[in-house]
């Protein structure tokens, strides 16, 4: 987002001055989030607070860690100073006056925070949005009393709050539901991953962050282990970037996960409670003993295998237990735990393991530890002897129109397996559904449509054959969405590079968001293979086979603005992803109505020269360039689907190359910014 965009909205109203309540642990993290985003359209935020030595402290906090990231290159210098200057502390309340936007951080305490927003809403406008970053309080609780509770609602920040993308959206029973989904998209489009989640104490990720903690002092407490010894197994077994004992010292959560524990005593179940060992640490204000940065714990077999056990079996059970409770599902919970905790996500990891092998960890935890519930969500799929089915694909129908979003923001929405075959399963659907006109096909965030093919799945291709069965299958799931019979939008909300420009092209018409730098690329050759989802076929018949033979073959990314002149997208549109995802289903409404029919894609063949001309190829692969240009001149004399077919027998050729296993293994050991050294070149 730049400073030539509209001003990011909320309900229609450009967002013209943001307030935060609370200059502790986490309210400057937030003023720093949001002055990242707003600065650029000189948007102020104000952080009130009435310590003076909180205002003070939250200040050099904020100011230093913009400097560090103007030392880390992550800000241009100017940018940095633009953040600082735009961030107001303050004691004075009445400078929350004139806010579209309010993000109360205090203390946990419901009736300071009563207090506050009662305060709050004689300053600002009836139309101002209310939130609370509260942790564990119910909405209701919060905002009992407040005039237009239709306009509050919870939204839980994770630690470090301007860098954790993971925002939980929390609104209560009287929460306008337009607001709730106006807020999703206000979230996702600041560049956080909002999750909603329905009312309960504590929410969907904080039961899992502290009832791990709790898991793992249980073990320190019943001698089955020391911290130390927890924390590393917590590593080594759940992939914790730092073990539970030292994520509470770093956040200073002990105290509010004393409380939280013991009214989830009472608000979730009776497992929930807070062991001596933290009562005794808050009491005496205690860090817990753990490794020092990098050092390795060495733990006895016996004690690991006894904590490894113990914590999956706690973690399959708490997951399973939020998800039985219905105030969140299994997609989000496996996203958002992953993200937010950065630990294994758990129903992939339960699917890994096995499903009743991981039932069976359950229960022996929760026959060890009364109380502790077996999930029946994990019971029915052991019964069923069936994996969990983790949507990576959304649909929402809006007005008989389907709306497809590709959601794999850690993986910048690349397309793996599971992604493919799950979009081919939607627009099978979409087809075969009667109550649907149309579908809008879509990204989830800014950053990225789809990045590409997940790199992981392409470095197992060990043969022709494979590389070729490979293609046909990645084909299969375009080709669904090529194959539906109604309007097909799709809105390129960030890049589309490979796979990600493949799936877009056999939509009917593109559109994108304006002013993105790098919107579409074939960055296949940098790999040492070629396009193998149809982008050999179907780039050449949208914008003309010499412009489509050079970007495949340099691998050199466009923006909006050459997509459009080249013929590639339709429009760009100014704004955040809602502007364009609304305008798309415009569109989508005005084919299916007939106003306003898509062209299509050319299916015949179409002129080829016998030879392309000359690119520089650089560091490339002269075996993999002349692979490619087969398979573009002579499938685009086929019809497309034979020339698509072609397509992929010349894809499993190239993976019988030495260049092709030279790319891929270059791309993961070194990232896609180091050139591959192929033996062709």
């Amino acid at each position: 987002m730049n400073s030539d965009s509209p001003m990011i909205e909320i309900q229609g109203k450009p967002v013209q001055r943001i307030g935060v309540i609370g200059s502790g642990q986490i309210g400057p993290d937030i003023a720093l989030h949001f002055s990242k985003v707003f600065s650029p359209f000189e948007v102020p935020v104000v952080v009130v607070d009435i310590s003076q030595d909180a205002l003070e402290n939250g200040q050099k906090k904020l100011h230093k860690k913009v400097d560090r990231g103007v030392e880390a290159r992550a800000f241009r210098p100017e940018q940095g100073e633009k953040m600082k200057q735009g961030v107001i502390f303050t004691s004075d309340y009445s400078q929350l006056q004139g806010c579209d936007l309010i993000v109360e951080a205090a203390t946990e305490d419901k009736s300071l925070k009563g207090r506050i927003f009662q305060q709050v809403q004689e300053l600002v406008s009836p139309e101002a949005v209310l939130c609370s970053n509260s942790s564990h309080l119910e909405p209701e609780v919060i905002f009992d009393g407040i005039s237009n509770p239709q306009r509050t609602m919870v939204v839980h920040y994770f630690f470090p709050a301007e860098r954790n993308p993971i925002v939980e959206i929390v609104p209560s029973a009287e929460t306008c539901n337009e607001l709730t989904r106006d807020m999703m998209g206000f979230y996702e489009a600041i560049g956080k991953i909002p999750i909603q989640v329905q009312s309960r104490y504590g929410y969907a990720i904080d039961p899992v962050f502290e009832g791990m903690f709790l898991a793992a002092a249980l073990l320190v407490e019943n001698g089955t282990a020391s911290s130390r010894e927890v924390d590393q197994v917590a590593c080594d077994v759940l992939d914790y970037t730092v073990g539970p004992f030292t994520a509470m010292n770093l956040t200073g959560g002990n105290p509010i996960t004393a409380v939280g524990l013991d009214n989830y005593n009472e608000k979730i179940h009776s497992w929930y409670r807070t062991p001596e060992i933290l009562r005794k640490a808050v009491a005496d204000e205690t860090p817990w003993e753990v490794p020092s940065r990098g050092e390795k714990v060495d733990v006895p077999a016996d004690t690991f295998s006894a904590v490894k056990d113990a914590l999956l079996g706690a973690y399959f059970g708490i997951v399973g237990e939020i998800v039985d409770s219905k105030i969140s599902n299994v997609a989000d919970m496996d996203m958002a735990v992953e993200t937010a905790l950065d630990v294994k996500a758990p129903f992939r990891l339960m699917n890994a393991m096995g499903i009743r092998e991981s039932l069976a960890l359950t229960e022996k935890y929760a026959a060890n530890n009364p109380g502790f519930p077996v999930p029946q969500c994990l019971k029915a799929q052991a019964e069923a002897d069936q994996s969990f089915a983790i949507p990576l694909v959304l649909r929402q129908d809006h007005a008989g129109i389907a709306q497809i979003t590709i959601r794999r923001p850690r993986h910048l929405n690349a397309l793996n397996n599971d992604a493919f075959n799950q979009l081919e399963q939607h627009f099978k659907d979409i087809t075969a559904d009667d109550s649907i006109t149309g579908a809008v096909l879509t990204g989830f965030g800014i950053k990225a449509f789809v990045s590409g093919a997940d790199v992981g799945f392409l470095a197992k291709i060990d043969s022709a054959s494979m590389g070729e069965e490979t293609s046909r299958g990645s084909q299969l799931s375009v080709q669904a969405i090529e194959d539906c019979p109604k309007p097909v939008v799709c809105a390129l909300n960030g890049l589309a590079f490979g796979g990600g420009n493949e799936i877009a092209m056999a939509c009917d018409i593109r559109i994108s968001r304006a002013g993105i730098k790098v919107l579409v690329g074939q960055p296949e050759v940098n790999l040492g293979i070629i396009p193998g989802a149809g982008g050999t076929q179907r780039l050449p018949r949208w914008v003309g086979v010499e412009k489509a033979a050079e970007l495949m073959r340099t691998g050199r990314p466009i923006s909006s603005s050459e997509a459009l002149s080249i013929g590639l997208t339709t429009e760009e549109i100014s704004g955040d992803p809602r502007a364009l995802r609304q305008r798309a289903f415009e569109l989508v409404q005005l084919a299916a109505s007939g106003d306003s029919p898509f062209k299509g894609i050319e299916k015949g063949p179409i002129e080829t020269p016998n030879v392309l001309p000359v690119v520089d190829l650089g560091h490339l692969s002269t075996e993999v360039d002349r692979l490619l240009q087969k398979a573009l001149i002579e499938g685009c004399r086929l019809p497309l689907k034979d020339g698509i077919a072609l397509e992929a027998r010349f894809f499993g050729e190239v993976c019988s190359t030495q260049d092709m296993r030279i790319g891929v293994t270059n791309f993961l050991e070194n990232g896609p910014r180091s050139p591959a050294k192929f033996v062709n070149a």
